[in-house]
């Protein structure tokens, strides 16, 4: 259960402020016919690379003690629901570090339209694949039992993690194939071959890590994943292991979007994934567009 009562806040440059009766970023938007999973206006480059989507948000501690199979964690979740139920989203911190290292993910992505659980782990030295075990147990909580769970679809859920933790999310994919979405963060983890993996991934490596180099981890995590799975490889130019651990307008806009087009279905952000983006900021993009 969590700790406190769920407060009707808006996070404004990461504190929490009293939302205004009707901010004019937060109207909802009609979900069109075609797609009933659409959430939001339609998206645009700035609105990706926005440091708060067009949703105001709340959060909410849920202490350790509330819950079993994961070590607490903060929930951010869009205020309104005009426009009907969100998909939810679990984020595992890596080795040794606690959720405060992946926490600027959950107002990011919440604001676009999503319910974002970011967790602490059972232990700080635990491995991927029982940071994996521990993402799915936070996503059964935030679904099942939660109090924002009528908020949530139970059928629209992803992982993703940092490090390690991005390694879990690897580990959670597999073991539950249901999910309609994983991103693993510069991630780690000893096995190398996912050809078993079924669920949408998006793998982000960094050019300079040297903690989980790219050509003994995330690389090979790509391409040993079905030739047929929808899946993209993004590779930070110039970045370290470290990247994602503190606001990325790369990590941010692309991790959006494949939550949305697999998620949401919303095939509106199709046009930021395929055909492949290319910038400065990126090293290196695989993909197998078109999607499914």
């Amino acid at each position: 259960m969590v700790t406190r009562p769920l407060l009707a806040l808006a996070l404004v440059g990461g504190s929490a402020v009293a939302a205004p009766a009707a901010p004019v970023d937060a109207r909802p938007v009609a979900a069109s016919a075609a797609n009933p999973y659409e959430r939001g206006p339609a998206p645009t480059t700035a609105s990706i690379e926005a440091t708060r989507g067009p949703f105001a948000i709340a959060q909410s501690t849920v202490a350790a003690s509330a819950v079993s199979g994961f070590r607490g964690g903060t929930i951010y979740y869009p205020t309104s629901t005009a426009e009907g139920t969100f998909g939810a989203v679990a984020i595992s911190p890596g080795y040794t570090a606690s959720q405060s290292s992946v926490a600027w993910l959950g107002p990011r992505l919440a604001s676009q339209g999503f319910v974002v659980i970011t967790i602490d782990t059972l232990s700080v030295y635990d491995q991927p694949a029982s940071r994996g075990t521990q993402l799915l147990a936070a996503l059964d909580y935030l679904a099942g039992s939660s109090a924002v769970r009528t908020r949530i679809d139970r059928n629209r859920l992803a992982v993703m993690g940092h490090s390690m933790g991005g390694g879990g999310s690897l580990s959670a994919a597999n073991t539950r194939p249901a999910l309609q979405a994983a991103i693993p963060l510069t991630g780690w983890h000893t096995v190398k071959n996912w050809s078993s993996l079924r669920v949408p991934t998006l793998v982000i490596g960094a050019e300079n890590d040297s903690t989980a180099p790219v050509a003994s981890h995330s690389e090979p995590f790509y391409t040993s994943m079905p030739a047929s799975l929808d899946k993209a490889y993004l590779e930070l130019n110039a970045a370290g292991h470290s990247a994602p651990t503190s606001p990325n307008v790369t990590v941010a806009k692309y991790s959006i979007s494949w939550l949305k087009r697999f998620v949401d279905d919303d095939t509106r952000y199709e046009q930021f994934l395929c055909p492949a983006p290319r910038g400065s900021a990126i090293e290196e993009y695989r993909d197998t567009c078109p999607h499914s």
